[in-house]
């Protein structure tokens, strides 16, 4: 029991069916949009991040990973002396750093 439209789709594949590489583009199309999105915004974003702990020097306020603002004292290498408080002096990772806060910025809510 063939029918003629059975046998003009064998015969469609057979003979001049796409070629197989076809089926990958939708997969790089994919690839690319998520370079493009997600990969490089992320890159940037650490490129810029390391900047700032490079630029930072001795008076920068920051934020550390706990949330905490410090002035900083000291920088080595890759560790920072913050002060907390007045009396209340730490060392850090200089990795633990979050941001460096702009002089010219608004202080916070409770100060």
């Amino acid at each position: 029991m063939s029918t003629p439209i059975l046998s003009i789709l064998a015969a469609a594949t057979a003979d001049g069916g796409p070629p197989a590489y076809v089926q990958f583009l939708p997969l790089v199309a994919m690839g690319v949009v998520m370079w493009f999105l997600f990969l490089r915004p992320q890159m940037n974003q650490q490129k810029t991040h390391r900047a700032k702990l490079e630029g930072m020097k001795k008076g920068d306020q920051v934020l550390t990973g706990g949330g905490l603002i410090a002035k900083v004292l000291k920088v080595d290498g890759e560790y920072v002396d913050l002060e907390l408080a007045p009396t209340l002096k730490v060392r850090a990772l200089k990795s633990t750093i979050s941001d460096v806060i702009a002089p010219g910025a608004k202080p916070a809510a409770n100060d």
